[in-house]
C-alpha cells in the first residue's frame, strides 16, 4: 500500500456529514442533492466554470489518455461525436491475463479498510468529479448525443447523485451486521459457553461494467461505486462510442485511491478494438465475479444465461406504456407528454412509447375530447414545443446513432401518421442529426393482440424518437393491454391520467402485480420519464425490462458476503 496523502481522518472530516445526509435520505425518500444542477454554481472551490471545463475537454482531443495501467499492450480509439466531429483520442487496450491479477492484488487491503473508509473513498472520487461537472459534460454530450443542458445535469449532477445513493445502500447493508460480538449461551449449572465473533463484509471479486451509448455516466455510476464501495475492484468496459466520460471516471478513481493509500488498480479501463466485442469475453472470465449491463435485451439475456459464475444486474429494454382515460387538466398533460416525447429525442430507456386512447375518446376539463383530437392535439402540443429550432435543438439533441434514424423513418410506413418527423438544423454543429418525433395512430382492438402471439408494432420497443398512439375499445381494454405489454415485454415506467378513482386505483393494481413504476396524473414539470436519486426507484426488477432497481438493498447486498471468524472467549 502506498503512503496515503488523504488520510482516514481528512476523508471523514471532508465526507462524513455527507454520507449521514445520504443515509437519512434513503430512509425518508426526501428531495435532496449535494450537487448542484445550475452551470453558474460552479467555478469556485476549485471546480471549473464553464469556460475552463470547455477547455480541459478540448485539450482531450487529439491525445493519448494515459491511465498508467498495468498490461496495456496497444493504443485504440475512434469516437465520433453525434454531433459530427472525431474526438481523436486513444485510449490504452489491456492485455486482460496481466490487468485481472493485477486488479486483485489490492483487494486485501481494501477489504480491510472496512466499509466507512470505502464509502468516504468513494464520495471523494465523486466529489473530484463533480468539480469537473462542465469538463464531463461536453464528454456526454459529444458521445452520447445529448443536448448540452441534459449533458450537464443527467451525465454530470445526476448521475453523481446515484453514485451516492448506491454507496449510502453499500454503507446500509454493510453496517447491518455488527463488526464483532460476545456470545454468551447459558448452560445451567455449568460455565456458559463462551465465543467472541467478528463479521467481515468481503467481495465478491472483480466487477465488470458494461457502459451504454446514450447515458455513460447515468447508468454507469450505481453499478460502478455499488461494487467499489463494497470492497470489489471495478473493470470498466465503456461503449466503443462512449468512451470518454468513463475513461474521465477511472482516471480520476485511481488517482483518489493512489491518494488515499490504495492500489490505483482497483479501478481500471477496458476500451476495445473495433469490432473486438471483448463483452463476451470478460463477462464469463472466473475472476469477473458482478456484472452491470444497459443495453439491449438480447445481450441482458445473454448475461443472464451464459455468465454463471458472476452476479449479473441488468438493465435492458421495455415498451413503457401512458394509459389515457380523463384529465381535469388538458392543457397540462397534453404539455407533459409533449415534454417527455420529445426530450433527447425519445432516447431514454424511460421515455413513454405506447399512448393507450379509448377509441370513443376521454372527458377533460375542456369537454369531451375524441380519439382523433387527444391524438391531433398531442401533435400540435409537440410541434408547438419544437416549432422553435434553437429550443428544438436544446431539447432534442443530436441522434446517438444511425440506427435510430433508420427505426424513426421505419417507423411512418407502420401507421397512418399524426404527427410527421422533421430534420432541424443545428448551426453550431451542421453535421449533427436532429429529428423531432414522429406520432403514429394504430389499432389497439382486443383482436389485433389477444392472441397468444403478435406481431403488432407497440408490442416490441422502437428506440427513439417513435410514439404510437393506440386506439383501444376501452379503458378496461387499456389495462388488460398495459398489463400484457408489461409482463411479456416489460416496461421502465408507466403513466396514467384519470379523474376515476376506480380507474386510478385499477391502474396501480395492475403495476403492483406486475411490478412496474407508475406515474400518476403529471401535468407539471415532473415527467414519467425523468427519475430522482435517493427518492424514486429507477425500474423494479420485477419484470423483463430490468433484473435490478436503481437503488436498493437488493441492488448492493449480493455484491459481498460476510465472512465470520469465531473464537474461544
Amino acid at each position: 500500500m502506498a503512503a496515503a496523502q488523504l488520510t482516514t481522518d481528512a476523508l471523514a472530516e471532508k465526507h462524513r456529514s455527507t454520507l449521514d445526509q445520504a443515509l437519512d435520505t434513503i430512509r425518508t425518500r426526501a428531495y435532496w442533492s449535494p450537487h448542484p444542477e445550475h452551470p453558474k454554481a460552479y467555478g469556485e472551490n476549485g471546480s471549473l466554470d464553464a469556460a475552463a471545463g470547455l477547455d480541459a475537454y478540448k485539450a482531450l482531443l487529439d491525445t493519448r489518455f494515459e491511465l498508467d495501467q498495468p498490461g496495456t499492450d496497444g493504443w485504440t480509439g475512434g469516437e465520433v461525436s453525434p454531433y459530427g466531429p472525431a474526438l481523436g483520442i486513444e485510449y490504452p487496450h489491456a492485455d486482460i491475463d496481466v490487468l485481472l491479477p493485477a486488479m486483485r492484488a489490492g483487494m486485501g487491503a481494501w477489504r480491510d479498510a472496512g466499509a466507512e473508509v470505502r464509502a468516504l473513498v468513494c464520495l471523494e472520487i465523486l466529489a473530484r468529479i463533480s468539480a469537473r461537472t462542465h469538463e464531463f459534460a461536453h464528454a456526454v454530450m459529444h458521445t452520447s448525443g445529448q443536448a448540452f443542458m441534459m449533458a450537464f445535469q443527467a451525465g454530470g449532477p445526476h448521475a453523481q447523485d446515484r453514485g451516492m445513493e448506491a454507496v449510502a445502500y453499500a454503507y446500509a447493508e454493510q453496517t447491518r451486521t455488527p463488526a464483532a460480538a460476545d456470545w454468551s449461551k447459558p448452560q445451567g449449572k455449568r460455565d456458559p459457553l463462551e465465543l467472541t465473533k467478528e463479521f467481515t463484509p468481503v467481495g465478491r471479486g472483480i466487477a465488470l461494467v458494461i457502459g451504454c451509448n446514450t447515458f455513460p455516466t447515468w447508468n454507469g455510476y450505481s453499478g460502478l461505486f455499488a461494487s467499489l464501495a463494497t470492497g470489489n475492484p471495478v473493470l470498466v468496459k465503456p461503449h466503443p462510442r462512449a468512451v470518454l466520460p468513463l475513461a474521465l471516471t477511472v482516471r480520476v478513481a485511481r488517482e483518489v485511491l493512489a491518494e488515499a493509500g490504495f492500489d490505483p488498480n482497483l479501478v481500471a479501463l477496458a476500451a476495445e478494438r473495433p469490432g473486438e466485442g471483448i463483452a463476451k469475453t470478460l463477462a464469463v472470465r472466473p475472476e469477473i465475479r458482478v456484472i452491470d449491463y444497459t443495453g439491449s435485451t438480447a445481450f441482458g439475456d445473454w448475461l443472464e444465461t451464459h455468465a454463471r459464475q458472476a452476479q449479473v444486474y441488468t438493465e435492458k429494454a421495455g415498451v413503457n406504456t401512458v394509459v389515457v382515460d380523463s384529465t381535469d387538466d388538458y392543457k397540462g398533460m397534453l404539455s407533459n407528454l409533449a415534454f417527455s416525447l420529445s426530450l433527447y429525442s425519445g432516447q431514454m430507456c424511460t421515455t413513454p412509447q405506447n399512448l393507450l386512447i379509448p377509441r370513443d375518446g376521454i372527458t377533460t376539463d375542456a369537454g369531451p375530447k375524441s380519439y382523433d383530437e387527444v391524438v391531433a392535439d398531442l401533435a400540435a402540443s409537440v410541434g408547438g414545443l419544437l416549432g422553435d429550432d434553437a429550443r428544438a435543438n436544446a431539447l432534442l439533441g443530436a441522434l446517438v446513432n444511425p440506427d435510430v434514424k433508420a427505426r424513426l423513418e421505419a417507423a411512418a410506413d407502420l401507421g397512418e401518421v399524426a404527427l410527421p418527423s422533421r430534420e432541424v438544423a443545428n448551426p453550431d454543429f451542421p453535421d449533427a442529426v436532429v429529428r423531432t418525433p414522429v406520432i403514429v395512430k394504430l389499432d389497439g382492438s382486443r383482436k389485433h393482440w389477444e392472441g397468444a402471439d403478435t406481431e403488432a408494432a407497440y408490442f416490441s420497443e422502437c428506440f427513439g424518437p417513435v410514439s404510437f398512439a393506440v386506439s383501444v375499445d376501452s379503458t378496461a381494454d387499456a389495462l388488460e393491454l398495459l398489463r400484457r405489454t408489461v409482463r411479456e415485454k416489460g416496461a421502465m415506467t408507466v403513466g396514467a391520467y384519470t379523474t376515476s378513482a376506480e380507474t386510478e386505483r385499477a391502474v396501480e393494481e395492475v403495476c403492483l402485480e406486475e411490478s412496474a413504476q407508475l406515474s400518476l396524473n403529471l401535468t407539471g414539470g415532473v415527467y414519467v420519464n425523468q427519475t430522482a436519486a435517493f427518492s424514486d426507484f429507477h425500474g423494479s426488477g420485477g419484470n423483463p425490462a430490468a433484473n435490478a432497481a436503481l437503488c436498493d438493498g437488493a441492488f448492493v447486498s449480493n455484491r459481498f458476503r460476510v465472512v465470520e471468524v469465531r473464537r474461544q472467549a
